[in-house]
């Protein structure tokens, strides 16, 4: 109470809208609430919201699957397939992820695959590799997303095709203060990529964004990295990732010996320039992702947005045969209503928090959370949050404090909106569920984070 009493005096929010709710979940009881019924802007911590009905609606040990199929005739004894090949997506968001590549694999995913292909006898292909994104809505982004995040790797979109975090890195060398950079490489290979550079060697901060919309392979970078830097990455959205995979896939094919005779493409482009056909196709290979609960845990960890959209557009995918961003809000907020959790003053654009028109309360976030301590899935769901002084976002926070090593939260944070949402142990050994949220403050991101600190720390230390 002290710490909310010197809160509601500080003048860096004297313009500010903020809220905190904690609840007791042993005995359910309300330890605080102010603002609790005040829609706030959630940033990231609405992450805990997909991520918790996702493990719900699908299970923990749920697995996404990519399946390699083709059309045509397959002459095993020539090795000539008289038809295409094509990477049906399954929505898995791993597929080539960095998060899941292991220290050991000396190949990637897509090599595999090629070497797999080349076992069932496959020498050359008459038609094409084509990718299959089809199960999810052509849009990949979210209406409400704003141009300066679109064409930067936290801005990348879900698709039902998606390929090595749908991003790919540009490496800058800079020179000193006010002088033009040049880029090293881009990676993956980005083909037919068209990158303007415009970006200058600056102070001690990154602030170099990447402009460019989905399927448009035109991408301009502006603003400024650190001076001196020979080797200097920014990770971009990819254009189009399911024409990527395809890419990759065919490069891969012909390192081994394949010959392809037509050029990569997407079912997409096909039936937009009114070439594609529907036809018989046979399996060739399944790929399966890691299962959810290890899904979650990097979304969580690390705030992944592209994992957070899959897995909302998903879920409509699993209910209704095809995946939206639209249904997929109406399905996670049907879950939670069900449940009993109040979403009154909850409005969702998408699922991942990178929207401002996105709005709820800190009492629905601690409700959820406060609910799935109940749940069969609360253990996957509360190891996936980053640790206060050890792991993600809190590493650095709350350090020699009771909180350290104790307090667990979803962190968020865009331009103006910050919060907290997640679980503590207090003195009495009591687990409680708390989320706290400010928008619109007045002093820099860091001075605010450092006051919810002060805040998280005396919400352990209740007695």
């Amino acid at each position: 109470n002290k710490e909310i009493e010197s809160l509601k005096k500080d003048e860096a929010l004297k313009h500010a809208t903020w809220s905190i709710y904690i609840v007791n979940s042993k005995t359910d009881s309300v330890l605080a609430d102010y603002n609790g019924n005040v829609s706030l802007i959630p940033a990231s911590t609405l992450k805990i919201v997909t991520t918790s009905a996702a493990l719900g609606m699908l299970g923990s040990d749920y697995v996404f699957k990519t399946q390699l199929q083709y059309d045509g005739i397959l002459d095993t004894v020539s090795g000539v397939l008289k038809g295409n090949i094509y990477i049906v997506g399954g929505g898995d968001p791993t597929l080539e992820s960095a998060y899941f590549k292991e220290k050991k694999d000396t190949l990637s995913t897509i090599e595999k695959w090629a070497l797999i292909l080349k076992g069932k006898g496959i020498k050359k292909i008459t038609g094409s590799i084509i990718g299959d994104a089809d199960i999810f809505e052509d849009n990949t982004l979210p209406s409400q997303w704003i141009w300066g995040d679109i064409g930067n790797y936290f801005g990348a979109g879900a698709s039902g095709l998606s390929y090595h975090d749908n991003k790919y890195f540009v490496n800058f060398k800079s020179g000193s203060v006010g002088t033009k950079t040049t880029i090293n490489s881009i990676k993956p290979d980005v083909k037919d990529l068209q990158f303007v550079n415009d970006v200058a060697a600056g102070g001690n901060d990154d602030s170099a964004f990447i402009y460019g919309a989905p399927y448009s392979f035109y991408r301009k970078a502006e603003g400024t990295i650190q001076k001196k830097k020979k080797n200097y990455e920014v990770e971009g959205s990819l254009p189009d990732p399911a024409l990527a995979c395809a890419q990759a896939l065919e490069d891969a094919l012909k390192k081994t010996g394949v010959s392809i005779s037509e050029k990569s493409t997407t079912t997409k482009k096909l039936k937009e320039a009114g070439n594609y056909k529907i036809t018989a196709k046979k399996n060739l290979y399944v790929h399966y992702s890691p299962t959810l609960d290890k899904i979650v845990y990097w979304t969580n960890l690390k705030s992944i947005n592209l994992y957070a959209e899959h897995l909302l557009k998903f879920m409509s995918y699993k209910k209704t045969g095809f995946g939206t961003e639209a249904k997929g809000i109406e399905l996670v907020l049907a879950y939670w209503k069900d449940r009993g959790v109040d979403v009154g003053g909850f409005t969702i654009i998408e699922e991942c928090g990178l929207s401002r028109a996105n709005v709820i309360t800190t009492k629905t976030e601690t409700q959820i959370l406060l609910k799935m301590t109940k749940d069969k899935n609360f253990d996957v769901f509360y190891k996936s949050f980053p640790i206060a002084g050890k792991s993600g976002s809190l590493g650095g926070l709350c350090d020699g404090t009771f909180a350290e090593n104790n307090l667990r939260a979803k962190s968020g944070y865009i331009n103006k909106a910050r919060g907290y949402a997640g679980y503590v142990k207090n003195r009495k050994g009591d687990l409680l569920c708390f989320s706290v949220i400010a928008n619109n403050y007045e002093c820099s991101p860091t001075e605010m984070k450092r006051k919810l600190e002060r805040l998280l720390i005396a919400i352990a230390e209740t007695k």
